[in-house]
């Protein structure tokens, strides 16, 4: 039986993807002092921060993210946004049984962040696990797997992983879980399908009837 639900936080529960590119913008501006393409300053969202810094800029990676964090840190309220309908639909999905958690390559500061923004969230996940709670991190499996642990040692094989970038498909098949990719997110319907999701569904509520379906049918 599905027993445990999964989710990614940037770009599937929470709308950060402008947040994230203006943070990108602004340190890459200020720091290397050239403008970047959009599609390569997103391609590593989903990876710790300071691995896509370093992606960007071995060298000046520091300098990055700490201008990327200040940045952060100023307008992150004024920039995050709500997707329509996430607590409701993460509530159905408790209400039938299943446990719900967030597995995220955000700073455990950051997270706490976006929750005091939308405190609902809060009350709706049983557990977060952040960047911190780990050494490896997405695409290897390592979050995924104390995620599960951290609710009470579910079985992978109970579970579903919910995200918005091929690194979140990634490391559901290394975990050898089960897997639903969203196309809300920061990435493409053609870069997930190039991951091979078990599933890639439109919208929150479509996940949570996939979900719900799942557990009834096992």
């Amino acid at each position: 039986m599905l027993r445990a639900a999964l989710f990614d936080f940037d770009g599937t529960l929470v709308d950060t993807t402008e947040m994230i590119y203006q943070g990108m913008l602004h340190a890459t501006g200020e720091v290397l002092g050239r403008e970047i393409p959009r599609e390569t300053l997103m391609a590593g969202v989903g990876q710790p921060l300071p691995r896509q810094m370093e992606v960007l800029d071995a060298e000046k990676a520091e300098l990055l993210l700490e201008s990327y964090r200040a940045h952060h840190e100023e307008n992150h309220d004024a920039l995050i946004r709500e997707f329509p309908g996430v607590p409701e639909a993460l509530a159905r999905l408790r209400a039938a049984g299943v446990k719900i958690g967030v597995v995220t390559s955000k700073r455990r500061a950051s997270v706490e962040m976006a929750v005091r923004r939308f405190p609902v969230l809060g009350e709706v996940v049983d557990h977060f696990v952040s960047m911190e709670e780990t050494t490896e991190h997405k695409p290897h499996p390592a979050p995924l797997l104390k995620g599960l642990e951290d609710l009470g040692g579910v079985p992978k094989e109970e579970a579903v992983y919910v995200g918005d970038s091929p690194f979140d498909i990634q490391a559901a098949k290394a975990a050898g879980m089960r897997n639903i990719g969203v196309s809300w997110g920061a990435f493409t319907e053609d870069s997930l399908r190039a991951a091979e999701p078990d599933h890639l569904v439109p919208d929150i509520d479509a996940v949570v009837d996939l979900l719900l379906e799942m557990r009834n049918s096992d």
